[in-house]
């Protein structure tokens, strides 16, 4: 039952995605081209996907999942050394290809190489990401 849920959430993702043409990297270089040629309507696909979510959030207090398992705790801690460097790489690579992971994957249906460099990339980040962590957290307890 959960790999059907499972399944089906992500390919309504992956819809919406392409409908609101997150898929697009010329969209989504758009939206991050303030002095330019700016397209305001990804904020439109932003808040359409964060409004339901609080309110499905707020609809969650004292439930669990349908499918087993318990809901994510609230976040107790506010932005950490780890938080704020994943955003500023996370926002890097958006800046610089206009992809991020789900829309990444999403477009690789259209072919093509770009796709799967990024893809490629992101999967090395991912696994070097732990590496670089333990690296500067045993350089900052050095000091």
């Amino acid at each position: 039952m959960r790999v059907w849920i499972a399944l089906l959430a992500g390919g309504l993702f992956g819809a919406g995605l392409h409908l609101s043409g997150m898929t697009d990297t010329q969209k989504v270089l758009g939206f991050l081209d303030i002095f330019g040629q700016w397209d305001p309507t990804l904020m439109f696909v932003m808040g359409g996907a964060m409004i339901p979510m609080a309110i499905a959030w707020a609809c969650t207090r004292g439930r669990r999942p349908l499918s087993g398992g318990q809901f994510p705790p609230r976040p107790t801690a506010g932005p950490d050394r780890s938080l704020i460097i994943g955003a500023m790489m996370f926002g890097a690579g958006w800046g610089l290809v206009g992809l991020c992971p789900g829309p990444a994957i999403a477009s690789l249906s259209y072919g093509g190489v770009g796709g799967f460099i990024f893809l490629a990339a992101m999967a090395a980040g991912m696994l070097l990401a732990p590496r670089a962590r333990r690296w500067l957290d045993t350089a900052t307890a050095a000091q």
